[in-house]
């Protein structure tokens, strides 16, 4: 492949899974550009430069594990800005030296399979220059990630506001939006709304967040790393390195593997607290094993969950509106948010609380002044953010129209439009040599970015190897072995209590998309095994021609 516009391999996405596999390929001898919308690395965390944008994982567990990115990294909190994620990213792009594969600025529109030449052509706009190029590759592998499509609802008379309004996941790069002094309305209270809303409230002259579900967030606590901490850190990664690999979710730590009620009150209440007063994800994703399937031990969770937050607003009304005493789902049934100072906002004069429901009140229209509900009410404001979520897990791939094998080229959004169906997660019927990480069907929201980038891409790069050592020049999943992938995710994500709660898990925000589970339930470990048993079996559920 001599042009310089054929390449063995095409990926799409320049975060944590796109920077490995470049890296990974290059190493293996394959020839391989990466295009990117944004202007830099990063991926999710190019574009989510919100205010209070912030890694809601602990370091190290947010990282790659190859010596070379660690060892002469420092960190300066256990949960890192956007600000310092992103300069972890640019130390990583120079340490493996990938900047000279990515074309930035470029957003991949379309691509299309030739069953003759067995090559992808690969449609790119540059967003500078407005003009179109293709790019051919024998291999096609969609790093979009779960959160790179974002969602606004379709409320009326958008256009009539006379302030301005920005999603958190394009808020404007240069960092000119002024909220000082204004009038500020956040529609959400997801992560990026709880970390706006920390962030906004003090500088706005009135902040008012309107609220579907309350969001239980779980205290962040988050200290600063001196140079011991990261001393300390370096020394230890090795052994945490294993513990990332063989943890339920790319975690140092795993659940406690007791079940709830077979311990004493006494030493599920001092587990409680250890979990709780750790700070971050530990009291959802470290506790009992079976609170995420039994609703007594849920309740007992959230009851002292309940017990220690509450106390923290000060108006009973308000209490109940953020913090209900009867749960409006299991707890940990929808994304888990971490927060520093959430709950003591409501304690502001300035900042007021709009609880909206579809029964009872809702966001009716934008109107000049501000947001109407349907209450009648005028909300008047000269910033509105819109921390309203994504099309997330699959948005970011069927936002592209990927044509595959089928009759004149079969879409990937159409062959999805009545469910998701996969193999392992990786790929699809009828779009040979074709790959995608970080998306449906894959642990993904339920596994750290990183871990899932190291091993679906140590996958597909030996993959590739294996096809090049053997001659082959396509490989496609067969039908039954994605009937039957679709087939166990669904089973798995039936169990337990994440069904009873209408979450992004189950693309309940989305109108329209089908209600499934979007993601591999069964753990890190699981998936490892599956994805090396398929290799070891010569790749089973494919065929190799």
């Amino acid at each position: 492949m001599g042009n310089e516009s054929c390449f063995d391999v095409v990926i799409v996405g320049a975060g944590f899974s796109g920077l490995y596999l470049v890296h990974r390929l290059r190493e293996a001898g394959f020839t391989a550009r990466v295009v990117d919308e944004g202007s830099d690395v990063g991926g999710t965390w190019y574009w989510n430069c919100y205010p209070g944008a912030r890694v809601d994982t602990k370091v190290p567990a947010y990282q790659f594990t190859g010596t070379e990115t660690w060892a002469d990294w420092t960190w300066k909190e256990r949960f890192p800005d956007r600000n310092h994620i992103m300069e972890y990213f640019h130390h990583v792009g120079k340490v493996w030296d990938v900047y000279p594969n990515i074309q930035f600025d470029s957003r991949v529109t379309e691509a299309s399979w030739d069953d003759v030449s067995c090559h992808w052509s690969i449609s790119v706009l540059n967003k500078t220059s407005s003009t179109s190029t293709t790019l051919r590759a024998q291999y096609l592998v969609l790093c979009t990630g779960f959160a790179s499509k974002p969602y606004i609802p379709p409320y009326p008379d958008m256009d009539k506001f006379r302030g301005e309004c920005h999603h958190t996941a394009r808020w404007p790069q240069s960092g000119g939006v002024d909220w000082k002094g204004k009038r500020v309305g956040i529609i959400g209270t997801g992560a990026s709304g709880v970390q706006a809303t920390q962030a906004m409230y003090k500088e706005a002259a009135q902040l008012t967040v309107f609220q579907r579900t309350p969001n239980l967030a779980l205290p962040m606590s988050n200290p600063t790393m001196d140079g011991e901490a990261n001393s300390a850190l370096r020394r230890d990664m090795p052994d945490l390195v294993k513990t990332i690999r063989t943890s339920h979710a790319g975690f140092v730590y795993n659940m406690v593997p007791e079940v709830t009620t077979a311990v004493s009150n006494d030493d599920r209440l001092k587990t409680y607290e250890q979990l709780f007063n750790s700070g971050g994800l530990e009291f959802w994703l470290g506790n009992y094993s079976d609170m995420l399937l039994s609703e007594e031990a849920n309740k007992l969770a959230y009851d002292f969950y309940h017990e220690r937050t509450a106390p923290r607003i000060k108006d009973p009304k308000m209490a109940e509106l953020l913090l209900p005493k009867t749960p409006p789902h299991p707890f940990g049934t929808k994304r888990v948010s971490l927060e520093q100072d959430y709950f003591e906002v409501f304690n502001q004069p300035h900042v007021q609380l709009v609880s909206l429901s579809e029964e009872n009140n809702s966001i009716a229209r934008f109107v000049p002044e501000g947001i109407q509900t349907t209450d009648g009410k005028v909300y008047e404001l000269d910033l509105i953010v819109l921390a309203t979520g994504f099309d997330s897990v699959s948005g970011g791939i069927t936002s592209i129209d990927i044509k595959g094998t089928g009759g004149g080229g079969s879409n990937i959004a159409k062959k999805w439009s009545g469910g998701v169906y996969t193999h392992l997660g990786i790929s699809a019927h009828g779009f040979p040599n074709m790959f995608f990480t970080y998306g449906p069907q894959a642990p993904t929201a339920f596994a750290t970015g990183p871990a899932t980038a190291e091993l679906q891409g140590d996958w597909i790069t030996t993959c590739l190897r294996h096809m090049r050592v053997h001659g082959y020049n396509k490989i496609e999943t067969n039908e039954d072995a994605e009937r039957e992938w679709r087939e166990h995710v669904l089973d798995v994500g039936e169990q337990g209590l994440f069904p009873q709660a209408k979450s992004w898990y189950f693309g309940d925000n989305i109108p329209g998309k089908p209600r499934e589970a979007l993601n591999y339930m069964a753990g890190m470990p699981e998936y490892r095994k599956r994805l090396w048993n398929c290799a070891s079996e010569g790749y089973s559920g494919y065929t190799l021609s």
